[in-house]
């Protein structure tokens, strides 16, 4: 190459053209989806003054009632000195139990649910009927009150009434079940006394009709 000849020019590869690359869209945020909580169902309390109704809540209590039963209500054996000959049985409002009096100053002791204020009374009446898995039929003075109610409503697991009933004397009140177990140890009826399913029913097997009640 002699000085004054013309530099030659390396041929450029021409550049890739540019492709922007796809902006980076960040996933979406998981959001657990929220844990399927059924309603609670509850069925009306026979004995209930108009607009007591309850609603179903999330919460742990509702109203004052708890939402588990407390330990202490369960059925057991005690001494029991009241006085009143076996097969008697003596429902203590105040303390939220009923026994059935035993041989020997024993007692079978059950939890129950009770009135609340201004439906508790007190008495002495027998048991007049029993049924298993009772049908019920509020009274018209009743349904004046709460034309809500159905009209008749046949024995079954929503029945308020529960797995047993057993009638006292002639008046509107009973024993029996209750498919909401949770009241048991609660003020919460309008004067009949509640009873879990297996507690009622375990009471049917033992008492006769004409069995005497005791109400204090």
């Amino acid at each position: 190459m002699h000085s004054g000849d013309p530099v030659p020019v390396r041929a450029q590869a021409p550049q890739q053209a540019y492709v922007p690359q796809q902006a980076y869209a960040p996933q979406q945020a998981y959001a657990p989806q929220q844990a399927y909580a059924p309603q609670q169902a509850y069925a009306p309390d026979p004995f209930e003054a108009p607009g007591t109704r309850r609603a179903a809540l999330p919460e742990a209590r509702e109203e004052g009632i708890a939402r588990a039963m407390d330990p202490r209500f369960q059925r057991q054996e005690v001494a029991y000195d009241g006085g009143q000959r076996p097969g008697t049985i003596v429902i203590d409002t105040p303390s939220r139990f009923l026994y059935l009096v035993q041989p020997g100053g024993r007692a079978l002791r059950y939890g129950i649910g009770v009135g609340r204020p201004g439906f508790t009374w007190s008495g002495m009446k027998t048991v007049s009927a029993k049924r298993e898995w009772p049908d019920w039929t509020p009274p018209a003075e009743m349904l004046r009150r709460r034309p809500d109610l159905p009209r008749h409503m046949a024995g079954g697991p929503a029945n308020p009434l529960g797995a047993r009933a057993l009638y006292l004397g002639s008046s509107l009140y009973r024993i029996h079940g209750t498919n909401e177990p949770h009241t048991i140890g609660q003020s919460v009826s309008s004067g009949c006394i509640r009873m879990m399913n297996e507690d009622v029913t375990d009471l049917y097997e033992r008492v006769p009709v004409g069995a005497r009640v005791m109400v204090i």
